[in-house]
Formats: C-alpha cells, sequence, structure tokens
C-alpha cells in the first residue's frame, strides 16, 4: 500500500473545473500542495501556474508526472484522455485521482483498473458527493429505517438546452462523443447513480434506451432506464437535456414501506422526508439577519400559518439548523420558501457545507 505522508499533487489540465470547484482545496489541506500543472495550452499552463503560485508548470503531461517532486496526479481533462494519462501515471508509481467520468468507455474503464490491479498504485474517481453532509444525512435516514424497508428508488432528471448547445460550429465537448464519450448523462448521471451505489450496492443489472429528440448535437440527449442492486432492489431513471423550462426537475426518490426520502444532487432543494402523516423539511441558514423577517414570508402565501411562521423565524434568525414538523397539508411549498426568503441567506442546501462546518 501506497502511503504519502505529504501529497505534493501534479494538475493534468487546468480547465474550469481546477479554477472553481476542486482546485483550490488542494492547497487548503493540511499536508497537500499543488507543486506543478500541465495545459498543451503554454500560455495556459503558465497563467494558472502564476495566478495560484504554483511553482512548475508543464506543457508535456509526460515531463509532469515524471517530476521527481510531484507524488501523485489529479487528471482534469475531458474523459477520452484519461484512460492514457491515468495509465501513465499509474506506471510511473504515482497515485492518481480523475475526474468523472473515470473513463470516456467501459473499456478504458477496465484497462484502468487491470493497470492499478498489476502496479499496485490506487487510482481514485471525484465522486466526491457521497461524502458531503448532506447526502451522509440521507443515507442515515435510510440506514436507520425512518422510511422502513427500502422497496424502489427513482432518478428524475431535466433540464432546458444551454446556450452553447446551438452553437453548432463550436458545440462543448460535453456534447461530443469522440471527446466526453456520450453526452451530458455522461457527465451528470455518474453523480447520481453512484451515490445510489453507495447506498444500496452495486448495480449488477441494467436496460435502457437512449435517443436524440431535440437535434442540436449527435449525442443522445434523452435516456431512460430500468437497474437492479445486487440486494435485489429495482430502480428506474429518466434523463431529457433538451425539456422545456417548465419541466426542470432535479429528483431523487427512495421509496420505502413507512415513507419516503426525496432529495436533489444538483440544484438548491432541500431534503425531506415523508413517514406516516409527518412531513420534516431541512433547510440550513448560514447568516443570521433578523432585521427583515417580517418579509421572510410574503402574505400571498396561504400555507403558511402564524404559528409555522412564528416558528421558522425564530430558528432562522438564530442561525441554526431548522428541522420543522407539520401535517402534509400545512406543508409549505419548497420554491416559495426559497424565493421569498431574500433576507436569509442559505448555504447550498445541495451540500449542507455550512451546516456541519
Amino acid at each position: 500500500m501506497i502511503k504519502l505522508d505529504k501529497v505534493n499533487w501534479g494538475f493534468i489540465g487546468c480547465g474550469e473545473v481546477t479554477e472553481k470547484k476542486s482546485g483550490p482545496a488542494f492547497n487548503m489541506i493540511e499536508g497537500s500542495r499543488v507543486v506543478a500543472v500541465m495545459s498543451r495550452d503554454e500560455e495556459k499552463a503558465k497563467s494558472y501556474a502564476i495566478r495560484h503560485q504554483i511553482p512548475r508548470w508543464y506543457t508535456d503531461a509526460q515531463e509532469l508526472i515524471g517530476d521527481e517532486d510531484v507524488n501523485a496526479i489529479y487528471i482534469a481533462t475531458p474523459p477520452s484522455s484519461h484512460a492514457t494519462f491515468a495509465i501513465m501515471a499509474m506506471k510511473a508509481g504515482k497515485p492518481v485521482y480523475i475526474e468523472k467520468p473515470m473513463a470516456a468507455s467501459y473499456e478504458d474503464c477496465a484497462r484502468i483498473n487491470r493497470i492499478s490491479k498489476e502496479t499496485g498504485v490506487p487510482c481514485f474517481v471525484a465522486y466526491y458527493r457521497r461524502y458531503l453532509p448532506y447526502f451522509q444525512k440521507v443515507r442515515q435516514l435510510v440506514e436507520e429505517g425512518e422510511i422502513g424497508n427500502v422497496i424502489n428508488v427513482q432518478i428524475r432528471f431535466a433540464q432546458p438546452p444551454r446556450a452553447l448547445d446551438y452553437n453548432t460550429k463550436n458545440l462543448p465537448w460535453r456534447v461530443q462523443p469522440d471527446i466526453a464519450g456520450g453526452g451530458y448523462f455522461y457527465d451528470l448521471a455518474p453523480h447520481q447513480l453512484d451515490l445510489l451505489q453507495d447506498m444500496f450496492g452495486c448495480i449488477l443489472e441494467a436496460e435502457g434506451y437512449k435517443s436524440n429528440r431535440g437535434g442540436l448535437y449527435e449525442a443522445e440527449d434523452t435516456i431512460s432506464a430500468c437497474f437492479k442492486f445486487d440486494s435485489g432492489l429495482p430502480g428506474s431513471g429518466s434523463w431529457c437535456f433538451v425539456a422545456h423550462d417548465s419541466a426542470k426537475e432535479d429528483r431523487i426518490e427512495i421509496i420505502g414501506d413507512k415513507g419516503m426520502i426525496c432529495f436533489s444532487v444538483f440544484t438548491r432543494h432541500a431534503a425531506a422526508f415523508t413517514a406516516g402523516n409527518v412531513h420534516v423539511l431541512q433547510i440550513f441558514a448560514c447568516r443570521k439577519e433578523s432585521s427583515h423577517v417580517g418579509s421572510l414570508f410574503p402574505s400571498h402565501v396561504p400555507e403558511v400559518t402564524h404559528t409555522a411562521y412564528t416558528r421558522i423565524v425564530d430558528v432562522a434568525a438564530d442561525g441554526s439548523c431548522i428541522r420543522y414538523l407539520t401535517k402534509i397539508e400545512c406543508f409549505f411549498p419548497v420554491e416559495r420558501f426559497k424565493d421569498n426568503c431574500s433576507p436569509v441567506l442559505f448555504c447550498e442546501v445541495t451540500h449542507f457545507i455550512e451546516l456541519f462546518a
């Protein structure tokens, strides 16, 4: 087993994911620092290194992997090159952390696994969401039997085309199958499926249908699937990336014989579960601001009773977690709550990072 007392990262790729989502964290963790970065674009590599105070930059991946000061590799390139760079790094004895999806095809994924086994060098994929407090809480509710025996899971995801999807002369790489492996399904669905496999075990059987309904690009834009976990638990999913705005949805339902949990993966929606005649909504406030709580619930929201209003304001103004229990018929709409809460800045409830920090 490879054990590193200090992790000196070398980045292969320095695009948007390293600028905002993942990159900054590598220098914020004790015992971890970024010492080199690589991009085929010389100006891009140099600029990134200077802006992030990284000592060295390269335009050749082999040179970065061969850097003696680098002892771990982060691959943040499009999926078509993941297998090549991962195998190069593992053969050099350096652990690898790859952005999802693992590769652009099943065959490439199998190659990566085989080389990792042969060399004894670990390879990790960036399915980080399973470790975030929000999803850990969902898992806890399932494991503690809050909804009884789980009998089915369902994924529903729909979003309109993005502005760049209409640019036929310069389409995003995420909808170019030769680079991404497929369309947006390859980019987004892995997070959803990983979360469910982490909770319920491996998916051993799966069947599905794909189609291109929008005609904006070559890759599939609509997918329907059924699958079964190794425990026998069945599930299904539907994904549409060319839906009308009114059909937008990001929802996973875990259905039990005593209740249901629903949660989002990519958007800002509070997690909720229903058990018997009680509905539990969890919302997380990240800044106290009570001077304008009068506008927290405008008068045009009839679902909120005066008692409910008082309880929520008291807790939100205190900056702590709201666990609001009420009869289902008195439950207020999450969207109205979120959209009308301008005085209170909520953390991204999809992650729940602020609550547990």
